[in-house]
């Protein structure tokens, strides 16, 4: 059953209470009394307030679990044995249970907080905000009283406000700051992150929460300090104001279709420029991403040319992938990505020019695939409206995050740790699982959620809200002007009290294949070598039994011992005609799944032994590439020859030498009577006897000779012509 989500205010906040949470946002001038702080424009408290200025501890949670919950209290202007009694009676049995009663309180009050918390605008910028986030993940995972996790003075605490030097700060805590000021060396571990920074859709999304995680983590261990995390939010704040200023200054030039977002922008130093490649001409400029296109600003004489624009939404069969260039078209460095659609005569090149490495371009590469496959998704999931925009604003949001981490920690993901959630779920094993559930629950969107009453289950299972789409709005970006946000709407969707929702068990699944694919991955990085000799040693070596069962099968074809061959051959034929040959290919295959269950029995538990391999003589570079050309070489004469064995083919199936098409005609006249009439087992004796004896004693003189006439017989034939056509190499120089 879908449990409660972020919000569910209208089932429980009165018109009273409404207009006390509006005095939050602004700075209370009157003096504070013993309680707490005043009603800050209200004219006065009743009764609730006051209660709400002195909460009551709740007795199954952990002293500094009870600080939490009495700011959360505070913030929604609730009693928190009214919060209690709300979930107690709203919420279904299963969250409700002794052992994990608790913990899911606590995301309760949590998720009803940040709901509220995060409907201003600038809430980023308040350390207040990142302070208590902080505290509900450290809360998270000592909620109970019997947990020890946290100092009995940190969790002691009176009810003043804390007001910061511009006095709209949401947040109150004990007057010895315990309960804010947490000890530095208390960290976060991953469940508790996954489980609370999800809940604000700005600072994490479900998808790449965990992946989120690890690149906070990197180097601390893998737990989450509060200095990390609050560098992690600070930049984010800068990214997304940054993006918006941006945004601001550039509709004009680009000239930006409603609802379009300026997600980054790169070549606007001149040190640093990005230079377009089309055909043999080379223009620096500048690069900007929006949720919808791609615009390449070439620069002019101390200004930029009209932006040309590479459509990332519609459907043109766009391919964006990494790509060398070079000065005149050589490929030479690896730090360019490439543009391919059917709107474009040829392939655009987008290089990003660094002196040592190739994150950069990564970094392009990585946020542009994150736009084409978020419209791809779209587009295969027919989704229109809410839905579409709701896509655009998780893509959108998952690119500032992954700017903001970049920024503050140096990070570039890797395969499977990106922080984009469409890329993740391209390259995850089962990742087409995860879009599956992603796009059933968008089918559930419903922008006037607020219009329903949340507190009937079944109602709350039909209707989810845009999270995303109402967190980007929130930050002050526009993707949908027709959608209902006003301070009443419900966000339910993103996480669930007490319950792990389809898609986040879509992602736990994918993690766990995920680990094993990179355990093997690990193992095949381990023996990966160096060299050709080398290489072609330890394939030797590991086909030794397939290599010397051949040797075997040649050694008794060529007679040396007639006695072996002999026997071998009366067996052979003799299984053939009794249809015994036909139970080859499955015996192998009972025989191979006999010798796997033997080592998994009596291995059980024993480390594979490895596989030695006696390495040839090192050479240096220059004996190297020899080989290497000696290897191309015959690779090539291998195709040569080929292509003249297809050529000569077509010529005799063109008649080009008649007397040999008459009788290449009569053999396959023959050839098909035979298959037509004779039971195959009689061919495929015939086929072996031949072969076998071919090196008898009594047959190689006869053999050979026939082998010679079909040899000169073939060389006679010609081969087709084949004419070699230059192409047109005359490119229009492109501006």
């Amino acid at each position: 059953m879908e449990n409660v989500k972020l919000g569910m205010l209208d089932g429980f906040l009165t018109k009273s209470h409404q207009k006390s949470l509006k005095s939050l946002f602004r700075r209370s001038n009157s003096s504070k009394s013993n309680g707490g702080g005043g009603g800050g424009g209200d004219g006065g408290q009743d009764s609730p307030s006051s209660a709400v200025n002195s909460p009551k501890p709740i007795p199954q949670l952990s002293p500094f679990a009870n600080s939490v919950v009495s700011r959360c209290s505070k913030i929604l202007r609730i009693p928190t044995e009214e919060l209690q009694h709300h979930f107690d009676t709203q919420l279904p049995e299963s969250v409700k249970e002794l052992l994990t009663y608790a913990r899911n309180f606590l995301e309760f009050c949590s998720y009803q907080t940040l709901h509220v918390v995060s409907s201003r605008p600038d809430y980023l910028s308040d350390k207040e905000f990142r302070r208590m986030t902080f505290d509900m993940m450290l809360a998270w995972e000592s909620p109970c009283v019997e947990n020890k996790a946290l100092d009995k003075e940190t969790a002691s605490s009176s009810n003043q406000e804390v007001e910061d030097e511009d006095g709209w700060s949401f947040f109150y805590s004990s007057s010895t700051n315990m309960a804010v000021q947490v000890d530095d060396k208390k960290t976060v571990g991953p469940e508790a992150f996954a489980r609370i920074a999800p809940g604000c859709a700005a600072v994490a999304d479900i998808i790449t929460v965990h992946n989120l995680y690890d690149a906070l983590t990197s180097s601390s261990g893998h737990r989450l300090h509060f200095l990390v995390y609050d560098k992690y939010i600070r930049s984010l704040d800068k990214v997304i104001k940054a993006s918006k200023n941006t945004l601001a200054s550039s509709i004009g030039n680009l000239q930006l279709t409603e609802g379009e977002i300026i997600l980054d922008v790169d070549g606007t130093v001149p040190t640093q420029p990005v230079l377009q490649h089309i055909g043999m001409s080379l223009w620096p400029g500048r690069l900007t991403l929006t949720n919808t296109a791609l615009y390449f600003e070439s620069l002019g004489v101390g200004l930029y040319d009209k932006a040309v624009r590479y459509d990332l939404a519609t459907d043109m069969k766009q391919v964006i992938k990494p790509e060398l260039t070079g000065p005149l078209g050589a490929r030479l460095f690896d730090k360019a990505i490439m543009y391919k659609s059917t709107s474009v005569e040829e392939p655009i090149y987008l290089e990003f020019p660094e002196f040592k490495g190739n994150s950069r371009r990564d970094y392009w590469l990585d946020i542009c695939l994150e736009i084409l496959r978020a419209h791809r998704f779209i587009r295969k999931n027919n989704l229109k409206e809410i839905q579409k925009s709701e896509v655009l604003a998780r893509a959108t949001l998952g690119i500032l995050r992954y700017r903001a981490v970049r920024e503050a920690f140096h990070f570039f993901s890797s395969h499977y740790k990106t922080l984009l959630a469409f890329n993740l779920a391209e390259s995850l094993p089962g990742g087409d699982s995860i879009l599956k559930t992603l796009s059933s629950r968008l089918v559930l969107l419903n922008s006037g959620a607020s219009q329903h009453d949340v507190s009937s289950p079944s109602k709350r299972q039909a209707n989810l809200s845009p999270v995303s789409l109402i967190a980007l709005t929130q930050l002050g970006f526009t993707l949908q002007k027709e959608v209902n946000l006003d301070g009443e709407v419900i966000i339910v969707g993103e996480v669930c009290v007490g319950e792990i929702n389809p898609l986040e068990m879509a992602v736990k699944q994918s993690l766990l294949n995920t680990g094993r694919a990179e355990a093997a991955q690990a193992t095949v990085d381990q023996v990966k070598v160096d060299g050709i000799d080398t290489n072609v040693a330890i394939m030797k070596e590991l086909l030794f039994p397939v290599i010397e069962l051949a040797n075997r099968a040649q050694r008794l074809a060529s007679w040396e011992k007639p006695y072996k061959s002999t026997v071998f051959l009366v067996f052979t034929c003799f299984s053939i005609l009794r249809g015994w040959i036909r139970y080859v290919l499955p015996s192998i295959f009972v025989f191979f799944a006999v010798l796997m269950l033997w080592c998994r029995h009596f291995n059980k538990g024993k480390p594979l032994e490895p596989f030695r391999i006696t390495p040839p003589h090192n050479r240096n570079a220059v004996e190297q590439l020899l080989t290497l050309q000696e290897a191309i070489t015959q690779v090539e004469a291998l195709l040569r020859a080929g292509n003249i064995i297809l050529l000569k083919i077509r010529a005799l199936l063109f008649a080009v030498l008649p007397q040999a098409t008459d009788r290449i005609v009569l053999l396959l006249v023959f050839v098909a009577a035979v298959f037509a009439f004779v039971p195959v087992r009689y061919i495929i004796l015939l086929v072996f006897l031949e072969a076998f004896t071919r090196e008898m004693p009594y047959r190689k003189d006869s053999s050979d000779r026939w082998v010679r006439r079909i040899r000169e017989w073939w060389v006679r034939i010609p081969a087709a012509p084949v004419q070699l056509i230059k192409p047109d190499d005359n490119k229009k120089k492109k501006s």
